[in-house]
């Protein structure tokens, strides 16, 4: 609050300047971050052999290991361990064998990443003696599909090893992260797992916390998800209650008190990018404070920007880092003029209270929406009045919870009477994320624009945020904005057949006009949970119907159709379409062509797609090509215009596809043989994916 009254009559021009350029200069160090950075990882080259290569590593454990998602894969499909892990753990790591689990390691010459099968109880900081197949990790299928060889590159790690056997040399003393799992457990005994971990993250930050999937999903979904991260909020209120009460100590006595509060946040939140900025910028204008000059904030963000990023290039792919940096140069840059024109020429007393309370969040919003729209592809609608309805809460709970976790260390019998205390507020704020979250168009899934748009967008943004720009460049602004709107909209609206291909599991997903259908050759809950994200990032709200090829019925039915108007899948009654029998919508279709398999003939507005998931599926159609039984009334055959084939054909296949004309032909797996694909065939390789516009 003071600072946006400091600002509240505007930056000087060009101090007005430095917010963008602090966006622009982090913008332009991404995309020479890689070449700055190299290869981090001095294990890439043992990694890359072929199959991977068998070693013994001697090292660090650098994190407490970090269960895998509990997302069960059918037969064929990936193995758990390519899932998104769960973050890490503050309290002692417990087994985990069903699932396994993984941790980053550094053996001196590189660092890579540990998986565990069942997961062991290790601690950070522990020596260990681990073998195993050290290989490349998996690659994402589609770029909506971020897989473990994109989350660790973005870490400067190139490399996974599989841990066959460990031996534990040494067990260090950790007092930092032993101090952060001791708040967390206490703070989760003394208030349960929902809101003990609620005001665990409030102090240590969500990244060394486990919470509730529940919680972290309806707090992301209401756009409260800076809420539990650390933050600079968090360093705000700290330091501002420390220079609150020390206000009339003398300097010597104040200084070394607020630097402490710093340097103890930084300990109990831990080094991450988004933490680390705001640690910086609170320590430059702590210091221009106590020095009696007055900071200028832009300034500062832009130097902590550059400085981050000189000293560690790969910070910038840190998605919190990103968010922090956008969000702090719109407080300082467009709050203070949306605060005025929210206020009006005449404010009273509550307008200039509600202009205060709007311009935060709002600009706060605004500034971090192509990030959003790039990463997630869905907007929270009710963030806005999320955030209005929790900011009353949050500095009291985050004072309440650094409370809590003096008291926790030093006093823990008093720990309960002060969790009771929290407790109705942090049941007030976990009711407003819950209930933002279970509100009808809660999130409104954009889908994923195409980073042209985005840019697009960011300089629109950009024209209309930024005071000096909006007076000359408002009108141009609106029409890069316009431009970005209806290009994405058109994008959403265009025909289209993707294919993502992973293991043995397929994915064909169709869009017509705007409406989406699926069809899935596995129908295990790793399936269930790609085609999720996959419709997200393509802004498909729900499937008009999908159908499911798996000869075994879906261990999770509500999986699947959560996700669709209509599911066909394998159950009691057998197969999921009868011959001739069609599944249809609004320009999209598809129609078993036989008894005796699973050949398909898909519709896509004028254009048709022959499925063929397997070799019965082809040798079936192929019959059916011979005898002219397959086909429409009158013994008409059906030349489709192309064929996709879940399996590789071989030479007589070949012959007999090309002779039919289909263009293009596409591949699930690698291309068969070493011969060159003819013309306008395609194939997926292990891991990938195919599309095409217009069919």
């Amino acid at each position: 609050m003071a600072a946006g009254q400091g600002l509240a009559g505007g930056p000087r021009r060009i101090g007005a300047w430095l917010g963008p350029l602090a966006v622009v200069m982090v913008l332009l160090l991404a995309g020479v971050a890689p070449l700055l950075a190299g290869s981090a990882d001095g294990l890439d080259r043992l990694a890359g052999a072929a199959g991977g290569t068998t070693v013994r590593l001697v090292g660090r454990l650098l994190e407490d290991p970090r269960p895998f998602r509990t997302v069960a894969p059918g037969p064929g499909a990936p193995s758990p361990e390519t899932a998104t892990p769960t973050p890490p753990t503050p309290a002692a790591p417990s087994p985990a064998p069903a699932a396994g689990c993984r941790a980053l390691f550094d053996a001196g010459r590189g660092r890579t990443e540990l998986v565990f099968r069942p997961c062991p109880q290790l601690r950070a900081g522990w020596r260990l003696e681990v073998g195993g197949q050290l290989r490349r990790p998996r690659s994402a299928p589609h770029p909506f599909l971020a897989g473990p060889a994109e989350r660790l590159a973005r870490q400067g790690i190139h490399s996974e090893l599989r841990v066959d056997d460990l031996r534990v040399l040494e067990r260090p003393a950790s007092p930092i992260a032993d101090l952060r799992r001791r708040i967390a457990d206490r703070f989760v005994a003394a208030a349960g797992p929902e809101v003990g971990g609620l005001l665990a993250a409030l102090v240590l930050g969500s990244a060394v916390v486990t919470l509730p999937d529940a919680l972290t999903t309806d707090f992301r979904i209401a756009g409260l998800s800076h809420a539990l991260a650390a933050s600079g909020f968090h360093l705000t209120v700290l330091l501002g209650t420390v220079l609150a009460v020390a206000r009339s100590w003398p300097s010597l006595a104040r200084l070394p008190l607020a630097v402490g509060a710093i340097v103890l946040f930084l300990l109990l939140a831990g080094p991450q990018p988004s933490v680390v900025r705001a640690v910086i910028s609170g320590a430059l204008a702590l210091l221009a404070r106590e020095a009696g000059r007055r900071g200028r904030p832009l300034g500062l963000l832009a130097l902590t920007v550059v400085v981050m990023l000189l000293a560690r290039p790969l910070w910038w792919a840190d998605l919190g880092f990103q968010l922090s940096v956008a969000a702090t140069a719109g407080l300082l840059v467009s709050a203070p003029a949306l605060e005025r024109w929210l206020a009006g020429p005449t404010p009273g007393r509550w307008r200039r209270l509600v202009a205060v309370a709007v311009a935060v969040p709002l600009s706060a919003s605004l500034w971090t929406l192509p990030l959003q729209l790039l990463q997630f592809g869905v907007v929270p609608l009710y963030a806005l009045p999320a955030n209005l309805a929790a900011d009353p809460l949050l500095t009291p709970l985050t004072l309440g919870a650094m409370a809590m976790a003096v008291v926790a260390l030093v006093a823990p019998p008093f720990l309960a009477p002060l969790a009771w205390l929290l407790a109705w507020p942090s049941r007030l704020l976990l009711l407003v994320a819950h209930g933002m979250a279970s509100l009808p168009m809660a999130q409104w899934q954009t889908g994923r624009p195409e980073p042209l748009l985005v840019l697009l967008l960011s300089l629109g943004l950009l024209g209309l945020l930024v005071p000096p720009l909006a007076q000359r460049w408002r009108h141009p602004a609106l029409l890069l904005l316009l431009a970005a709107v209806v290009l994405h909209g058109a994008a959403l609206r265009a025909d289209q057949l993707l294919l993502v291909h992973q293991g043995s599991s397929d994915l064909l997903l169709v869009r017509h006009a705007g409406r989406a259908a699926l069809v899935a050759s596995r129908s295990d809950g790793w399936s269930c949970h790609q085609a999720r994200r996959l419709a997200q990032g393509l802004g498909v709200e729900k499937f008009d119907w999908l159908l499911l090829l798996d000869g075994v019925p879906p261990p999770d039915p509500l999986c699947w159709s959560r996700q669709a108007g209509l599911t066909l899948a394998n159950g009691e009654a057998g197969i999921p379409l009868a011959a001739g029998q069609r599944l249809a919508s609004e320009g999209l279709a598809v129609e078993a062509l036989s008894l005796d398999s699973q050949a398909l003939m898909l519709s896509l507005g004028p254009r048709r797609w022959l499925l063929l998931p397997d070799r019965q599926a082809y040798h079936s159609w192929r019959s059916g090509l011979e005898t002219g039984e397959q086909g429409q009334p009158g013994g008409a055959i059906v030349r489709p215009a192309a064929v996709w084939l879940g399996f590789q054909p071989h030479g007589p296949d070949r012959r007999l596809l090309l002779a039919q004309r289909a263009a293009p032909v596409w591949i699930s797996g690698p291309a068969p043989g070493a011969a060159p694909l003819p013309r306008g065939w395609h194939a997926t390789g292990p891991s990938g994916s195919l599309a095409t516009a217009g069919g």
